[in-house]
């Protein structure tokens, strides 16, 4: 799934209550340790190039922080300690996991396949890229249904009268 895709459903499905930027980070978190952090290095040195990069131009660190960030096993460890501190924050950080999620499924063994239950299991699963058609619009569909959903319950509950 694409990092901006994550973003919107962990602050549509996490951020409704409080923190709604810190569930949209977390939903994107997985992605930007990895390739977000090789992004901003390619455009400061003036070598990034649109699209996918090819895995024999990508640098060694790439794959232990992908390995971490899509972890279900580190996932909840993390989630589980924060929550002993700052409950408050543990239900927008469940955008963390649901990221792990919403990838091992459209994530092919070719490319990036999620390494949901590392360092328990190298488990993977040889999913259907996100980009193929048939899962590209239905995710698309999906978050503008979510984010019109919280919008219309935002404004029903700032309209609501009571009697």
């Amino acid at each position: 799934m694409d990092t901006f895709s994550h973003a919107l459903w962990g602050y549509g499905l996490f951020g409704f209550r409080k923190y709604p930027k810190f569930a949209a980070l977390m939903g994107a978190m997985p992605d930007l340790i990895s390739f977000g952090a090789l992004f901003f290095m390619r455009v400061m040195d003036g070598t990034y190039q649109w699209g996918k990069p090819a895995l024999a131009t990508l640098p060694g660190w790439i794959y232990p922080a992908y390995t971490v960030g899509h972890s279900f096993v580190i996932a909840f460890a993390v989630i589980g300690l924060v929550a002993i501190w700052r409950k408050d924050i543990a239900f927008a950080m469940l955008a963390w996991p649901f990221h792990i999620m919403l990838d091992f499924p459209f994530h092919s063994l070719q490319y990036f396949p999620t390494p949901m239950f590392w360092p328990v299991s190298d488990f993977k699963v040889d999913g259907i890229p996100w980009s193929t058609w048939y899962i590209w619009f239905p995710n698309v569909a999906g978050i503008i249904l979510l984010l019109a959903y919280r919008q219309h319950q935002k404004k029903r509950l700032t309209t609501r009268i009571d009697y």
